[in-house]
């Protein structure tokens, strides 16, 4: 894929992309590459790959979540890596309010002089384990309308890394791939405690190569009791629902 064909996508899904917006994408591209020398941020750097595997599947966010064209909307983004999801769908939408969380201060440091070459505002990095920024004593936790994660995790794992932080009322979007829906059914229990109900689930696939892509939309439709989430690590070893070993 090309930035042209990329153009056409946008366009052809209703997205908002003046020249400057992919212009910010062209640069997004340059510094990944640039840095992925040094720091290891992704095993995808071919221009089109990083154009269909990276933006445009980070985009996906938008038909699963439409609500992040609403100006403030906050958007927290869990585990993000080189920024995906989040930061590919704040340069679409500028007064979206992006918060990031990752556990490597490698990634957040490459974050911040990201963020700052493509000039994005309102956009807050942590460096953080995610248990510990969702923790009952967080001012995150419960704090954010939507709240979203990429290739991070299980989705029984997921979502106690991730429901704690999205307040009664909003949403948490899993962007899953291939085996959506088998996560899907392992996960119910855990979502259940957490406080969320499954609202619906998007089957969409990557132009060109035709690669799954599954996305879980989470209501949450009650405050996550208060022992959750359990102390760093302690998830994606005994993740809930599942008998301990």
């Amino acid at each position: 894929m090309d930035e042209t064909q990329f153009a056409k996508l946008l366009t052809a899904a209703e997205l908002p992309h003046e020249p400057a917006q992919l212009r910010q994408f062209a640069a997004y591209y340059d510094y990944l590459v640039e840095e992925n020398e040094k720091l290891n941020l992704t095993a995808i750097t071919d221009k089109g790959e990083v154009y269909l595997k990276h933006f445009w599947d980070s985009l996906l966010l938008t038909q699963a979540a439409p609500q992040v064209a609403t100006p403030g909307l906050t958007l927290c983004d869990v585990g993000a890596g080189a920024g995906f999801p989040s930061l590919p769908v704040k340069i679409l939408y500028p007064a979206l309010d992006v918060t990031i969380v990752d556990s490597l201060q490698k990634r957040i440091a490459f974050l911040e002089r990201l963020t700052g070459r493509l000039e994005l505002t309102r956009v807050h990095l942590f460096h953080d384990r995610a248990e510990t920024f969702a923790g009952k004593k967080s001012p995150q936790r419960e704090a954010f309308d939507l709240v979203t994660a990429r290739a991070v995790a299980p989705l029984n794992v997921l979502a106690e890394l991730c429901l704690p932080l999205v307040k009664v009322g909003g949403q948490f979007v899993a962007m899953k791939g291939s085996r959506g829906d088998d996560e899907l059914a392992a996960a119910k229990v855990a979502i259940g405690q957490l406080g969320g109900k499954v609202a619906s689930t998007y089957e969409l696939t990557l132009p060109e190569t035709g690669d799954p892509r599954t996305l879980v939309v989470i209501d949450k439709v009650r405050p996550t009791p208060p022992r959750f989430p359990r102390k760093p690590g302690t998830p994606s070893k005994q993740p809930l629902g599942q008998p301990r070993q």
